[in-house]
């Protein structure tokens, strides 16, 4: 289950997003708009991995990112931005594609091991709601899988454009509103 505290965060998330895309060569350019997204659990409940969808002029982009409580030595290349939490301080976020707690909970989606989190609100120390997926995420075979599961040495693949779908074994497909789009693969 994803923990989601009733927080403020300074910058807020769509702002963090938009400063951090506005630098990407393979965003494009336009105004954001959030579609929705989902999230995965770290097994050791220390990096949260929440994913984004958004549209940016023409182009459909898929954004994970990973929060951690502490910056990551060497991964300065990678960080999208640090952003104030109400409840938790300091969170120093990480482009997912790029993050190995992130990346680890995308294999264990492809291997069939995994499902996105479930959400809960809390207030402090308890809970107070749940709120439902505005993302729903499934495994599906790809090209060439015959349905296996994959091996851990596989590549994963997580484009940041949606403009295709990405070939390859076990695939993660997102569906959202009356839109679908595959965004992850091993291969």
């Amino acid at each position: 289950m994803a923990i989601i505290y009733q927080a403020t965060l300074t910058p807020s998330k769509p702002t963090l997003l938009g400063t951090w895309l506005d630098g990407q060569p393979w965003a494009g350019r336009g105004t954001d708009e959030i579609l929705g997204a989902y999230r995965f659990d770290d097994p050791e409940g220390q990096v949260g991995v929440e994913v984004f969808l958004l549209r940016r002029g023409d182009r459909l982009l898929h954004v994970p990112l990973a929060y951690r409580g502490a910056p990551v030595p060497g991964q300065e290349d990678h960080l999208v931005g640090t952003t104030e939490h109400s409840v938790l301080g300091t969170r120093w976020v990480y482009d997912g594609t790029r993050d190995e707690v992130a990346l680890a909970c995308f294999r264990r989606a492809l291997a069939g091991e995994q499902e996105q989190a479930e959400l809960e609100i809390w207030e402090g120390d308890r809970r107070v709601d749940s709120r439902p997926q505005q993302v729903l995420v499934s495994r599906e075979p790809g090209s060439g899988d015959g349905g296996t599961a994959p091996g851990r040495d596989g590549r994963v693949l997580i484009p940041h454009v949606l403009d295709g779908e990405p070939e390859g074994g076990p695939r993660l497909l997102a569906r959202w509103g009356d839109e679908q789009a595959v965004v992850a693969a091993l291969v």
